[in-house]
């Protein structure tokens, strides 16, 4: 099946100019997501410098500064995982449902983690940061697969049907999380700094928790990608090619939850990393879901690692959330997306 969805004049040399592009596009990836780990290794609250992580990494350094960057290695990796998850999910839920404004969060991800975090805080006594994994893991995939059924099943089903569904389950567990939360003191204080977003504070057993989960949904996404060009002809299109439209859509919202999940309940929800990188990576891979995942798998851990290194070193010695920064650089990120996407089908 061809990777283009019109027919170009000269068309071989012009795929091979679009294929040799990507790859320059792909490299220059890979080498800003290089970039970015090492400026999470070497960049933080407390100034240290690369001569620093170097004599970390030969053993050479102090033990003091051999611990303030070691402590920057789960958080790195959390970054590298969760921009990862957050941006393919976004991906495959625009393709999904063909809505440019979908995100991960259509499907009730959030609210379903944060009220099982919730819930195990009030009346279970559960704290620290194994409880929110463990308890947000089953309450984000619960939320999600609920709204996955009421929007898939009934004479209404649809993807209308799918987006009402999300907006109601997370309604109603917003308006739970808002009573509990608001009405316990001690609630409160432990879930307002988990709603926000956060890379630190997390080890390296948290990342093992949820990678199951993300290798699950990683993997399903890499395979629906043939299956996503087809669906993104049109249904009748689809249809006529011989493609199942509800094992497609049913799938790649099977992986988006995986994906979203695992992120969600390692680092908290973090805003317009799902939204804004589909629309940089459309501008930069074209039409073909297999680059634009590849290149979402690139462009969502470059952003979230960027936001964190600059939430550390913008208020030294304090920390911004990284949830609060993406919010800035997403948001005009978007805007320009969006604008360099205008007329395009």
């Amino acid at each position: 099946m061809s990777t283009t969805t019109r027919p170009l004049p000269g068309g071989t040399g012009r795929s091979r100019t679009g294929a040799a592009r990507q790859a320059c596009l792909l490299i220059i990836g890979l080498a800003v997501l290089a970039l970015a780990v090492v400026a999470s290794i070497a960049l933080g609250s407390r100034p240290t410098s690369l001569a620093d992580v170097l004599g970390v990494l030969t053993g050479a350094s102090d033990p003091e500064t051999a611990a303030v960057v070691e402590s920057r290695y789960p958080r790195t990796a959390l970054g590298l995982l969760a921009g990862l998850c957050l941006a393919v999910a976004g991906t495959l839920m625009q393709g999904v449902t063909r809505n440019p404004l979908a995100d991960p969060g259509l499907l009730g991800i959030t609210s379903g983690a944060s009220a099982a975090i919730v819930t195990a805080t009030a009346f279970l006594g559960a704290s620290g940061q194994w409880a929110t994994v463990w308890w947000a893991l089953p309450g984000a995939l619960l939320a999600g697969l609920l709204v996955h059924v009421i929007g898939s099943t009934g004479s209404g089903a649809g993807l209308l049907r799918l987006v009402l569904a999300g907006a109601v389950v997370s309604a109603v567990l917003t308006a739970y999380v808002q009573g509990v939360a608001l009405s316990m003191p001690r609630v409160f204080d432990g879930y307002r700094y988990w709603v926000v977003g956060a890379l630190g504070g997390r080890d390296f057993e948290v990342l093992f928790s949820v990678l199951p989960l993300a290798a699950a949904g990683l993997l399903l996404a890499v395979l629906l990608g043939p299956a996503l060009n087809t669906l993104a002809l049109g249904d009748e299109a689809a249809t006529a090619l011989g493609a199942n439209l509800a094992l497609t859509r049913s799938c790649g919202l099977l992986s988006a939850t995986l994906l979203s999940t695992a992120a969600t309940a390692a680092v908290g929800p973090i805003a317009f990393v799902g939204l804004a990188v589909p629309h940089i990576v459309r501008a930069l891979a074209g039409a073909d879901f297999r680059a634009r995942i590849a290149f979402s798998a690139i462009t969502g851990p470059s952003l979230l690692l960027l936001a964190d290194v600059a939430g550390r070193v913008v208020l030294r010695p304090q920390e911004l959330m990284v949830g609060v920064v993406t919010a800035f650089i997403g948001a005009p990120a978007l805007l320009l997306a969006v604008r360099r996407m205008r007329g395009l089908a």
